[in-house]
């Protein structure tokens, strides 16, 4: 089983990253959480969740432990899958979404793309007395102005996670007209989620 990757990033984009060790590159899929904190990195060690499947071999990457620990509980739950995990840790950061769930918050899960009345039901009885065991670290992004290219790699972004081109460009509509100036393209992306 992987437990981490240490190497050269050599690619970065808000869905996955590729790094590269003794000259073998692996795909990892990331949360926008751990794109926010990689995004700038050129060597780094990211930590690993290795699903096997029989069609596929999956590794899911993160920057901090409790945000590894949060998607090992999330995939536990019954009909939660590795990328419902993924989209709501991208939706959401880990102590948002302990708090979420220790307030028994089912509105604020339904709000998240794939999660119906009762996955968010079903995720809130099953981890409410596991989350409070995650320790949550701070982190915040580096401010980008909003222009085109910042848009146009958020729209890549939610497109890659399979939302249509229509529903993207409304989401994002509404996200430019609530929101300040020079924010980061993940924040973009974790605000049009909200609308999606």
């Amino acid at each position: 089983m992987i437990t981490h990757l240490q190497g050269s990033i050599v690619e970065i984009t808000p869905t996955h990253a590729v790094v590269e060790c003794q000259g073998v590159g692996y795909q990892v899929f990331i949360s926008l959480q751990t794109y926010d904190l990689i995004q700038s990195w050129k060597q780094g060690k990211l930590l690993v969740h290795q699903i096997i499947r029989e069609d596929a071999h999956q590794l899911y990457g993160f920057a901090e432990e409790s945000e590894r620990e949060m998607f090992r509980l999330l995939i536990g739950v019954s009909g939660v899958g590795a990328a419902t995990a993924r989209m709501i840790l991208s939706a959401s950061s880990v102590a948002d979404l302990q708090h979420t769930i220790l307030r028994e918050d089912v509105a604020s899960l339904k709000r998240i793309k794939g999660i119906g009345a009762r996955s968010a039901e079903r995720i809130i009885v099953d981890l409410k007395d596991k989350v409070g065991k995650v320790v949550p670290s701070d982190f915040s992004g580096t401010a980008a102005q909003i222009d085109a290219p910042v848009r146009q790699e958020a729209t890549l972004a939610l497109l890659a996670l399979g939302f249509t081109r229509a529903t993207i460009e409304k989401a994002l509509d509404r996200v430019s007209k609530e929101s300040p100036g020079n924010e980061p393209v993940e924040t973009w992306i974790r605000k049009a989620l909200n609308f999606l």
